[in-house]
């Protein structure tokens, strides 16, 4: 086996009725970065666990198991890189990783069932799932913490069959199994008592659809027996539209005077401001990536590129200066294989947009995709929301901002809005960044992007690109298992494109006990 990428059968890293049956060879340098930078995970996992109210907290919830493959989670995506491609990927996960630590370690500080910290707890305000954090960028003095994120979006990143347990639970209580996985398996935990009881209040979203909204009501129902109180902001769904610009931000004042009532703490402008800088300085690196990523020599693509500006964008927005500055690396290493004209994979023969709800389950397909048939991901629908600038200095143009940032949340802007949202900018972005091929995942219980099935395929012989269909159902692996998602490329590869695999030995692996 080489160090060089190309030189190594991925394939032949799974299997064996193992999680994997050998760590990759990348030659020494690269072998032993990755090696130092996985001892690294495990320091920090092991000054995690070595926490009391932590250790509670891993025995009183089912959903804690799940994070044992947190340095899994990170291999699977870094598989077959070399050199600062390997770099850009370990700066990328090991920080997210870090942050999930410190999530962690409030929700069981403030747990009455783990640490109990009522006066912490007095500071900390509860926000949905996939609601934007940027509201608390306002509030320097308090915490803003999900548990839904702690217990549901993480553990099926980690490990594919998650929460498969509180999806049969809400359906035994009468939920149909067509709904989403996402807000069932949330209400599911609630119903299960596995919901970390904390808080002085919290703010929900109507964010993607009906089931988020049922999500919602079981959620609410259970912060109303707690006695905290909660504000629901209804964020206009026909965000492209200027009438409704100004109620929008009505809800954003709404907002903060609730919290401001509930907490006692007042909204502090210098500090919003703060925040608001550093997310125009990230973005600002984004649009540098997706600059070299409109060129013949992408960098930062793909799976890496999504979930780290999905923590960046919603989870942390501006308040966490390690991410500017782990972005500002990331930009200065991708300038460098730049420069050098260095690719991810040997062969580049298609360049991919990646559009629609995306499966939580199988993240790491899109390296698989790259590894196996040459096809790049070069940017997913959900990281083209951040891309906007954002008021420093005029409070007034800052509440409208807000807003904007609410209508615009991941998995709302593209679902909401008008089919032009959806349909239209796709063809745009494809013809922005020279894509041939469309990526479309088709999530089985999203009713917006399936009803438009036939309206992709139209367009799509419009503009002369290859358009290939992969079905997931989000959250459950046992409806669609990860095989499949790797058939749907395969049999159109070679059906439709005439093509054999880059690397042979990654078309047909046998995944089934990996995390």
């Amino acid at each position: 086996m080489g160090k060089g990428i190309g030189n190594t059968n991925l394939g032949d890293i799974y299997g064996g009725g193992a999680v994997r049956r050998h760590r990759e060879w990348r030659g020494f340098k690269d072998t032993w970065y990755d090696y130092t930078r996985w001892l690294k995970t495990m320091g920090m996992l092991s000054k995690f666990v070595a926490k009391p109210n932590n250790i509670k907290g891993f025995f009183r919830y089912r959903w804690m198991m799940n994070y044992l493959a947190v340095p899994m989670m990170i291999d699977k995506h870094t598989i077959g890189l070399r050199g600062n491609h390997l770099r850009i990927a370990h700066e990328e996960y090991d920080l997210v990783a870090e942050d999930v630590a410190m999530l962690l370690e409030n929700i069981f500080r403030a747990d009455k069932n783990c640490g109990n910290d009522e006066e912490f707890s007095k500071k900390v305000v509860i926000l949905d799932e996939n609601e934007m954090a940027h509201i608390m960028c306002g509030f320097p003095n308090l915490k803003s913490l999900s548990w839904e994120i702690a217990s549901v979006y993480i553990p099926v990143l980690l490990r594919g069959d998650a929460v498969t347990h509180y999806l049969d639970v809400i359906q035994e209580c009468g939920m149909p199994g067509d709904v989403c996985p996402m807000p069932a398996a949330e209400a599911g935990v609630c119903i299960d008592d596995d919901m970390p009881d904390f808080g002085v209040c919290a703010v929900q979203c109507n964010t993607t659809c009906d089931g988020s909204l049922m999500g919602n009501g079981v959620i609410s129902r259970e912060y109303e027996r707690r006695r905290v109180p909660v504000f629901q902001i209804a964020t206009p769904l026909r965000h492209t539209e200027p009438g409704v610009q100004e109620y929008a931000a009505q809800e954003i004042r709404n907002a903060i005077k609730f919290i401001e009532d509930q907490t006692g703490e007042k909204w502090d402008w210098d500090a919003y401001f703060t925040c608001a800088k550093q997310i125009n300085a990230e973005t600002r690196e984004l649009l540098e990536w997706f600059d070299m990523t409109k060129t013949d020599y992408p960098q930062v693509i793909g799976a890496n590129l999504a979930l780290y500006r999905e923590t960046a964008y919603m989870v942390v927005a501006g308040r966490v200066p390690a991410f500017l500055s782990a972005d500002q690396k990331i930009t200065q290493l991708a300038a460098q294989s730049f420069d050098k004209k260095e690719m991810l994979v040997p062969e580049y023969r298609h360049r991919a947009i990646v559009w629609g709800v995306q499966s939580q389950y199988y993240t790491d397909f899109l390296p698989w995709l790259q590894d196996c048939c040459g096809i790049l991901p070069l940017v997913d629908m959900l990281s083209l929301v951040s891309t906007e600038m954002i008021s420093e200095d005029d409070k007034e143009q800052a509440i409208y901002d807000i807003a904007h940032l609410y209508e615009n949340m991941i998995m709302r802007n593209r679902t909401h809005g008008g089919y032009e949202v959806l349909l239209d900018d796709l063809w745009r972005f494809c013809e922005e960044f020279r894509a041939d091929v469309v990526i479309l995942w088709e999530h089985m219980s999203c009713k917006a992007l399936d009803g438009m099935h036939g309206m992709f395929e139209e367009r799509a012989r419009e503009h002369g690109i290859k358009l290939i269909w992969v079905g997931h159902d989000l959250m459950d692996p046992r409806v669609v298992p990860r095989v499949s998602l790797r058939c749907d490329v395969n049999r159109y590869m070679r059906t439709v494109m005439r093509e054999e695999p880059i690397d042979p030995s990654l078309e047909e692996i046998d995944d089934t006990h990996s995390w």
